[in-house]
């Protein structure tokens, strides 16, 4: 057991089933012992009590850890999202006790670098273009 995880066992109690994989990952030196997790928020709505969980499993991992947490919004259509809904997601996080830092991204931001790893994985045969109508993928 790594000190960081006899740490936390220590002063939490033990460790929930997620937490001990992280324990064990960063004890065996994954990702060079650097943890990052992210909170993907797509910004149409407001949040729900299941985002407050992800929230404070995503966040608080991180911290616990001594890891970093981005808050990536998921605005796959950005002409559709509404500052509002930004706005209100960023309110949330913080009423709930966390900050993301400078580390605000948007998936948007990536679309090209996105776009040509689909063609990338089309070309290796990892991935395809399915080509059916809708009425053809709902016989299937």
């Amino acid at each position: 057991m790594s000190e960081i995880t006899e740490e936390i066992t220590e002063e939490k109690g033990g460790l929930n089933f997620v937490e001990q994989i992280v324990s064990d990952d960063l004890a065996a030196g994954k990702n060079g012992g650097r943890l990052n997790t992210r909170f993907p928020p797509e910004p149409n709505g407001y949040l729900h009590i299941g985002h407050a969980k992800a929230i404070c499993m995503d966040f608080g991992v991180a911290e616990k850890f001594g890891g970093t947490c981005n808050l990536r919004f998921d605005d796959t259509n950005p002409t559709k999202e509404d500052v509002e809904y930004v706005d209100s997601i960023r309110e949330d996080i913080h009423w709930l006790g966390f900050d993301w830092g400078d580390r605000e991204y948007y998936a948007s931001d990536y679309f090209p670098q996105l776009y040509d790893l689909a063609i990338r994985m089309i070309k290796e045969g990892k991935a395809y273009v399915d080509d059916q109508t809708s009425e053809e993928i709902a016989s299937q």
